[in-house]
């Protein structure tokens, strides 16, 4: 490809067809054309700038909620890092945290400064980034609740700020994820004041709630299936027969039947294979349809 032999001059790094697969909670997946890690903000707008409008692009964090495709992924992914994960309390009550920062270091950050409220996200796998963007949340709190404005770059290399109005949250959906690209780069959230010992006991609580109802320590991602309206995934893929059957070397987890797990060998094409299996099943048997809520990218084998 001649666009790979003219790429931008960066101080960060660039990484050619590089396999995706490690960058994944779920460890498999194809190589991207290319992988850039930029040093920072100033490095990524750089880039963006010079770079062939016709390339995509797509902006990924700790692979927690993303199945890449066992073809791989065309054009430039970017993966966000250590030039996006200050935590910055501002007071008033508020918090600013970088895309790369994970969710549970930020509950601990707010919790440290006394900021109640964000407590959820010490339940929730992955990074600010992905959290913005789709609205992530847990035991009844989500993110459109405590975020206040967001920092994006377009796909021009150009900053814009963004109120929380301006992102017309839903369930699990947020405008960032429609139309062109929008590259989170931090976000500024709110709660309410509160002792720490009391926070950190709250986190704590959601913390152990987690390691004993979630696959945690297995190749998976976050929740598999968004909640239809009045149901819950994890029951209709329970009672559909899934929890726990094997699909080449896919399974969802007999600890949680709404995560997906890779047991050892399994492919990308396993992996959604089963999601579709699965949701095919359960539309027939309960007229039900499951959306995923994993985000699958890139090219099938």
């Amino acid at each position: 490809m001649s666009w790979k032999a003219s790429l931008p001059a960066v101080r960060g790094k660039l990484l050619l067809d590089e396999a995706l697969a490690p960058f994944t909670w779920f460890r498999v997946g194809g190589p991207a054309d290319v992988v850039f890690l930029p040093a920072d903000e100033q490095d990524l707008s750089d880039f963006l700038k010079a770079l062939d409008p016709a390339v995509p692009v797509l902006a990924i964090g700790v692979g927690s909620n993303l199945l890449v495709r066992d073809g791989g992924v065309e054009g430039v992914v970017i993966r966000l890092g250590k030039g996006f994960n200050a935590v910055e309390p501002l007071g008033d009550n508020r918090i600013k945290a970088g895309s790369a920062v994970p969710d549970a270091i930020l509950a601990r950050k707010a919790a440290e400064a006394g900021i109640a409220g964000l407590e959820f996200y010490a339940g929730i796998p992955g990074t600010i980034g992905g959290a913005v963007i789709m609205n992530a949340g847990c035991y009844g709190s989500e993110t459109v609740n405590v975020v206040k404005s967001v920092r994006v770059m377009d796909r021009a290399g150009q900053v814009r700020e963004l109120a929380v109005d301006d992102l017309h949250y839903t369930y699990r959906h947020s405008a960032l994820q429609d139309g062109d690209v929008a590259i989170v780069l931090d976000a500024v959230f709110e709660g309410t004041a509160d002792e720490p010992a009391a926070i950190k006991a709250r986190m704590a609580e959601i913390t152990a709630r987690r390691e004993t109802t979630q696959p945690i320590r297995e190749k998976t991602g976050g929740s598999t299936f968004k909640n239809p309206p009045g149901h819950s995934s994890w029951k209709l893929v329970d009672e559909a027969g899934w929890r726990g059957k094997p699909y080449g070397g896919a399974m969802f987890s007999p600890l949680h039947s709404n995560f997906l797990i890779n047991t050892g060998e399994a492919t990308a094409a396993d992996l959604e294979g089963l999601g579709d299996t699965v949701r095919a099943d359960v539309l027939a048997k309960t007229g039900i349809q499951l959306d995923w809520e994993i985000k699958r990218i890139g090219r099938p084998s």
